[in-house]
């Protein structure tokens, strides 16, 4: 069974490290980990790997984050996956640092990416996995803050919110989204 795993984010060396490409992030941990590669392919870069006899497609879209959709879509379509079988990383200013949150289905809540998606794939309801970046900046500051690389003491806490994430995506795939949200989202256990 295939699930294709979308990690939003901007391409180019000088989004790498910002609070924005927390998908990317997490899917380029993934890789390191399971000792692949991604290579570019149709609007993105795309890894495979498995996991109990689960194959996971693990894109990155090249499409810049306000138009994810369309490499979502693409992708959804050329795979020709069910939408229970999408699950998309972003980042979440509404949620504190390093806060994991995930859902089943609901609104892009301000997210450009999210926004797009649900737009080109005409529905809210695909799974999608949040990372607090949180809101820690003044008034018309908000895009210097989402673009702006992460602190050292951000950058530290990645590994363990690389780590719970990419197990949250694995249990969503062998035990359902359902078993995933309860583990993902459990408060005592769940920001860094």
């Amino acid at each position: 069974m295939d699930y294709l795993i979308v990690g939003l984010g901007n391409i180019g060396s000088e989004y790498a490290h910002t609070r924005h490409n927390m998908g990317f992030m997490i899917l380029d941990a993934w890789a390191q980990a399971s000792d692949i590669v991604f290579s570019s392919d149709r609007y993105g870069s795309i890894a495979k790997t498995s996991f109990k006899g689960r194959r996971f497609i693990l894109l990155k879209p090249s499409t810049f984050m306000n138009l994810s959709g369309n490499a979502v879509r693409y992708w959804v379509n050329k795979l020709k996956l069910p939408v229970e079988n999408l699950l998309v990383i972003c980042d979440d200013l509404n949620l504190p640092f390093g806060t994991v949150r995930m859902r089943k289905s609901g609104s892009a809540g301000g997210h450009n990416g999210l926004k797009n998606i649900e737009e080109l794939l005409s529905t809210q309801i695909y799974s999608r996995i949040r990372i607090g970046i949180g809101n820690d900046f003044s008034k018309g500051k908000q895009v210097d803050f989402v673009i702006g690389e992460l602190s050292d003491e951000e950058k530290e806490k990645m590994p363990q919110i690389c780590d719970k994430v990419i197990k949250g995506i694995k249990e969503f795939a062998t035990a359902g989204p359902d078993m995933a949200m309860n583990d993902i989202n459990k408060k005592s256990e769940n920001t860094f």
